[in-house]
């Protein structure tokens, strides 16, 4: 195992209290030593890597995401539309989404989200139409082969608009093929120890896209296997209304009733709880997912983070799908959290610190990871790099503040489990032109399918 020394950053946000202006040293997979300024290392080391240049923070953690929509960016049905009617939109395009389709949109995903600087990927997978069934396999492969880290969600869809849901009913599958699959996909793939590289969470889609049934033995399921839940909750208020027209209760109401209210769930979005609900989130040990692009784009509101955290609910940060943002830069999503929060807090109450947290040991608290998320003994070596060397940056005194305030769109260097997968601001072992041909081409033909499809 090769050891690293990344030498004297320009600045470093560790996440805790520890001094790493000296540098990070890394052996095999993990940290081993922080050193102060003027410190050297204790251990013998294979090389230095001269990190004056760089801004290094942990690798960045997407707690929420959905990467086949990266081929349904600023599609022309769904633009200026709010959630129920995009939805409405899109979910007859993305019915016809295929094997090639679905491999290289996660691959462009994931490579988009590593370029800014993200080295743990959470996606929300839920589409899985006949010839589809083997979606979630098509990403764990994509993923392995990039050296990410990524936590795969088997979402699933089963109360379709014939029976009071919003999915068409092409675009959904039967409560037991859910559950069969989802308890495959934890013994083929789910790992359970530090550093695991894939881990795989269950997810319905949200509450006016699944049964009741499905969300009680899912959760039965999830405690059965010990693995994490996801879904959307209070993302608008017309989910209020559906909640309170189909359940005679409200979204965390229902979320109790169905079992979930726990430590093993992190929510996406999570915008419209009153006082007495998020005290109950908090106490349960719940995570929330914020989505700040999202959520200004459908204008569903703003998600209240600090209320959150103060009862003791577990923050992170998403960048959510790339139909309902246009883009997968979480690094840019990390600016675009701190000035929304500040527009509910104030400027004084919300600064860059808050949201770098919330994009490194927030997100992976939420999804149950205490191994990554922060730059300490013994953590995983997750971390990226930045330097501040465009013309946005000209002028800034404070290196740290400035990646936020001056708006850092990509990382120089990024390593995931002590080996670098992004090196001179290129993603190793990726043919750039190529991707985005097969991407771009993959796009087109899912929007011709889609045309011919309602002819």
């Amino acid at each position: 195992m090769e050891t690293i020394w990344i030498k004297h950053p320009l600045a470093v946000y560790t996440g805790t209290a520890d001094d790493a202006r000296g540098g990070i040293v890394v052996r095999g997979d993990q940290i081993i030593e922080l050193l102060a300024l003027n410190q050297t290392p204790a251990t013998p080391v294979d090389y230095t890597v001269d990190a004056s240049r760089h801004v290094v923070t942990p690798g960045l953690v997407n707690a929420h995401h959905h990467f086949y929509q990266t081929l349904t960016r600023a599609y022309p049905d769904a633009l200026n539309k709010e959630l129920f009617h995009w939805l409405k939109s899109l979910y007859p395009v993305w019915a016809n989404l295929d094997a090639e389709m679905m491999q290289v949109a996660t691959e462009l995903a994931l490579v988009e989200l590593m370029l800014s600087g993200c080295t743990t990927a959470s996606d929300h997978h839920y589409l899985l139409p006949n010839g589809l069934e083997h979606a979630i396999d098509l990403q764990v492969e994509t993923a392995q082969k990039l050296g990410v880290r990524a936590i795969f969600t088997r979402g699933s869809m089963s109360l379709g608009e014939d029976d009071g849901g919003l999915p068409p009913r092409h675009t959904i599958q039967t409560e037991q093929a859910i559950l069969d699959d989802s308890t495959r996909l934890i013994r083929d793939y789910h790992q359970t120890h530090d550093g695991a590289m894939t881990q795989i969470a269950l997810a319905p889609c949200s509450p006016f896209s699944v049964t009741t049934d499905l969300m009680k033995e899912t959760a039965y399921l999830g405690e059965q296997h010990q693995v994490m839940l996801h879904t959307h909750l209070c993302e608008t208020l017309d989910e209020e209304d559906f909640c309170l027209d189909q359940f005679g209760m409200r979204p965390v109401d229902y979320l109790e009733e169905v079992g979930w209210l726990n430590d093993r769930t992190w929510l996406a979005h999570g915008i419209h709880f009153n006082k007495q609900e998020i005290q109950r989130l908090g106490k349960a040990g719940v995570g929330i997912c914020h989505c700040p692009t999202s959520n200004m784009m459908l204008a569903s509101g703003i998600c209240k983070n600090r209320d959150l955290e103060a009862a003791g609910v577990k923050v992170g940060l998403g960048v959510d799908g790339s139909a309902s943002n246009d883009g997968s830069n979480l690094i840019a999503e990390v600016r675009m959290a701190m000035y929304l929060q500040r527009l509910q807090y104030g400027s004084a109450s919300v600064t860059h610190f808050d949201a770098l947290r919330w994009a490194t040991s927030g997100s992976a608290r939420a999804m149950g990871r205490t191994d990554i998320g922060t730059l300490a003994v013994g953590k995983q070596a997750d971390l990226a790099m930045f330097t501040l060397d465009d013309i946005r940056f000209s002028g800034s005194h404070d290196p740290l503040a400035a990646l936020i305030l001056c708006g850092a769109q990509q990382a120089d260097r990024v390593m995931v489990a002590g080996k670098w997968r992004v090196y001179d601001g290129a993603v190793s072992g990726v043919d750039m032109e190529q991707l985005l041909h097969r991407h771009r081409a993959a796009a087109k033909r899912l929007a011709q399918k889609a045309r011919d499809s309602i002819r």
